[in-house]
């Protein structure tokens, strides 16, 4: 009886833990990033908010430092004409289909003390990641059709 238990113990915790495309994607993640362009999936002139922060001007050229140990980053607004400065966030990498190996990332604000102020968060999806290079999409509904905003990264 208590072979089985702990066999089930062991099989739960296993069960529990992050797969495989998870971990090595937190391997590949660390370490200082680039956010080089951002795009939108239709042509125009849009007034978008990223991450409830800043507009897609100030967020060109910031930089991005993820600590996966511990699920926290910094990103680092740089661009004139914005409040620059750093900014906290959680984060955490999701799988989001097994067969696939598709996944996403959520990342939600935080203070220096990695506290949610308002508990919101942003799923992104990982859409690519490399050594030297990852993609995030996130797809919105704008008068009702699909609008993907493109965020292009590279490794420092």
């Amino acid at each position: 009886m208590k072979r089985i238990l702990l066999l089930l113990i062991s099989i739960s915790m296993m069960s529990c833990g992050a797969s495989k495309t998870v971990r090595a994607s937190k391997k590949i993640i660390k370490g200082n990033w680039s956010l080089n362009t951002i795009t939108y999936s239709q042509q125009g002139t849009y007034n978008v908010t990223l991450l409830d922060d800043a507009s897609k001007s100030c967020f060109e050229a910031s930089t991005w430092q993820f600590i996966p140990n511990n699920n926290t980053g910094i990103y680092t607004i740089n661009s004139s004409n914005c409040s620059n400065g750093e900014r906290n966030f959680v984060f955490t990498i999701q799988e989001v289909d097994d067969t696939t190996g598709l996944y996403d990332v959520l990342l939600k604000p935080t203070n220096a003390k990695n506290k949610s102020e308002t508990n919101q968060g942003f799923r992104l999806n990982l859409s690519m990641l490399s050594e030297t290079e990852m993609q995030w999409k996130q797809t919105l509904t704008v008068e009702g059709k699909p609008f993907t905003i493109t965020m292009n990264f590279t490794k420092l």
